[in-house]
């Protein structure tokens, strides 16, 4: 095996792949970047075996040669190594050329590396995922719906289940949800071409992490292909592939509440530098909870006490209030990052409640495409 590569391009291939890569796994190869050399480019793989990233380098793009190909052939070389490599050889032409087994030498300038290989034919298989189940999404609308409903999955390993968010397709709808026990995210996205043999999939938090970082460099959509065991990203000359969390994800749609006993309508950027404050003194302490409380003359009240720190209290305007009076305790943390999720900056939202240790939810006010569901703290 013999190619020539630009350095910038492979390094960009390897900044993809080596996210998959993890040094605590069981199988030693998989601390390896597989590099399989065809006529038509170069193939580098990169897995822990719940991801597995593969990206395809052309030989010719736009006219424009990026890899000269001398001899086809496949290794495999330890990740870490391999990459810190690359990342500083002195030129951006390199060349990498396997014999003698596995001994792997990389050139670049007047610098050459002798590395040793491992046998590509030991790097475990691809998953087969038949593409019937395909759709196709945006790829700023895919990051969108992470970023509003990742960050509530559980990070307990008690139920793994609840590590994940779950995809639930009906009619025509996407719908996204997470849930930790304490909090809920749900986001609806109406999507053509739903496949219809899978209905509800259980996708790990940490894949779609992963898969977001990918997609910062694509503006094309992405294709999505579904089966029971494994989910799809196709994106531009990136394949990520991930496992899905086994068991049934719980029916989170009997939590949420259909009638409210006091709505709030407000400004979303006013209510979280309000809680953001409040949660200087709360922080200290260690359950981080803030107090929401209604006042006449449409205002709300949030405040913190801490024993050890001291306390906090401000009022702030609201548009309207709607409802019985209420004083509830919640998490700052929580709260927080539910308004960032509904993009709650300059947004009217309302908050709406059933009583005072009830859930509550959070919507933007002409959107109920993303909803946030949060449970109180008892105080006493």
């Amino acid at each position: 095996m013999k190619f020539e590569i630009m350095r910038d391009r492979l390094l960009d291939g390897l900044n993809d792949v080596t996210k998959a890569i993890s040094s605590k796994t069981t199988i030693p190869i998989l601390t390896g970047i597989k590099i399989d050399v065809t006529d038509n480019g170069v193939l580098l793989t990169g897995s822990d075996a719940d991801i597995t990233i593969q990206t395809f380098i052309p030989a010719e793009e736009n006219g424009d040669q990026i890899i000269n190909i001398i001899e086809t052939g496949s290794i495999v070389l330890q990740a870490r190594m391999f990459n810190e490599i690359v990342r500083k050889l002195p030129t951006n032409d390199v060349e990498i050329e396997v014999e003698n087994e596995f001994q792997t030498h990389i050139r670049s300038g007047k610098t050459e590396f002798h590395l040793i290989g491992s046998d590509a034919s030991e790097y475990p298989l691809l998953p087969k995922i038949d593409d019937e189940n395909k759709f196709e999404i945006p790829a700023d609308l895919l990051k969108a719906v992470i970023r509003e409903t990742v960050f509530a999955v559980a990070t307990s390993e008690s139920r793994p289940v609840l590590t994940g968010v779950n995809w639930i397709i009906e009619n025509d709808e996407l719908i996204c949800v997470a849930t930790d026990s304490h909090r809920l995210a749900r986001r609806k996205v109406k999507l053509e071409n739903l496949p219809t043999d899978v209905d509800s999939i259980v996708i790990p938090g940490k894949s779609l992490n992963e898969l977001n970082k990918i997609l910062d460099e694509t503006s094309n959509p992405v294709q999505i292909i579904m089966s029971n065991q494994q989910i799809l990203f196709k994106t531009d000359h990136v394949l990520f592939f991930s496992r899905l969390l086994e068991g049934n994800y719980p029916d989170t749609s009997r939590l949420i509440p259909t009638e409210f006993k006091t709505n709030i309508t407000l400004d979303g950027k006013t209510l979280l530098q309000a809680i953001d404050r409040a949660s200087l003194v709360a922080r200290e302490d260690r359950n981080n909870v803030v107090r929401f409380e209604t006042l006449e003359d449409n205002a709300v009240k949030i405040s913190s006490n801490s024993p050890e720190i001291g306390k906090v209290e401000e009022q702030i305007p609201v548009h309207s209030i709607d409802g019985d009076e209420l004083v509830i305790s919640f998490s700052a943390k929580y709260m927080m990052e539910a308004l960032k999720a509904i993009d709650g900056q300059g947004q009217e939202v309302i908050v709406q409640f059933t009583g005072a240790m009830r859930p509550f939810i959070l919507r933007q006010v002409n959107d109920d495409s993303i909803l946030q569901l949060i449970l109180p703290v008892r105080t006493y």
